[in-house]
């Protein structure tokens, strides 16, 4: 079956082709898996180049899809514009854009804050973000056609205690998501932002700088999300028809009510 929005894809393209940002683990390996099984081509980036290539030879040989590994940092402006230059003609054609790569560092008091942390997460979550959508962006307006989706965070909607500089780079990605709805409406550019509360990944051991302890308790006494279910609903997102968007999209464990309360009464 092929997904509602194939149309954008060029009459020579055999496959529509998502790009996928911090595609080594967690979210990004979870989506790439999930659109690989509907018959998307598959680009994922990340900095891990040996986690991509595991991925890449577990999708082709299993889903039989062609995957494009491309290794850098999201945070290097030049390489994100050098890594889309550089595509050949079979790969150019992008329908999706899945912003995912980003993540948080440290949980202390705005006082106390590691600025390289601060620096760390504005560069990777919002400013990596504006980078690679701006590199691909013209190929999407130039067949006015695309969707683009930013993982985004309830923090981005909530500040809570000891959130400082991740809710900043969170509520910056709401407000881009939100402007480039507005900017690229006039060449019919999807833009959705999903935002996901709480989700067993690596994303509180990286929090915590590999304290397994600190990032087992963020999840205990309660069933978190997995990032298979992320893949599901940004699989959803993108699967309806072209004149549909869903703009932002907020998901949590049935025992998490917003960015603080949760339950964890067994």
């Amino acid at each position: 079956m092929w997904p509602n929005n194939y149309f954008c894809t060029k009459i020579t393209q055999l496959m529509p082709i998502i790009f996928i940002t911090g595609g080594t683990s967690g979210f990004g390996k979870a989506i790439a898996q999930k659109f690989a099984g509907a018959g998307y081509d598959i680009i994922i980036t990340g900095r891990r180049a040996e986690r991509l290539n595991e991925i890449k030879t577990q999708i082709e040989q299993d889903l039989g899809v062609r995957v494009l590994t491309l290794h850098f940092d999201i945070r290097d402006r030049k390489a994100c514009f050098d890594a889309i230059a550089g595509l050949d003609e079979s790969w150019k054609n992008i329908d999706i854009l899945v912003n995912n790569a980003g993540g948080a560092l440290g949980r202390d008091r705005f006082d106390e804050a590691d600025l390289d942390d601060w620096e760390t997460m504005i560069d990777t979550n919002v400013k990596g973000l504006m980078y690679i959508t701006k590199a691909v962006l013209p190929v999407m307006k130039e067949k006015k056609c695309g969707h683009i989706i930013n993982i985004g965070s309830i923090a981005g909607k909530e500040v809570y205690e000891l959130g400082n500089g991740y809710n900043a780079a969170k509520f910056a990605v709401d407000a881009l998501s939100k402007a480039m709805r507005i900017d690229l409406l006039p060449y019919k550019i999807k833009v959705t932002q999903i935002l996901p509360g709480a989700v067993e990944t690596e994303f509180s051991l990286v929090r915590f700088k590999g304290d397994e302890q600190k990032a087992a308790a963020i999840y205990a006494g309660y069933k978190p999300l997995s990032a298979a279910d992320i893949a599901e609903v940004v699989y959803f997102s993108a699967s309806l028809p072209p004149h549909v968007c869903i703009n932002d999209l907020s998901i949590t464990p049935t025992a998490q009510a917003n960015s603080y309360y949760i339950y964890r009464g067994g």
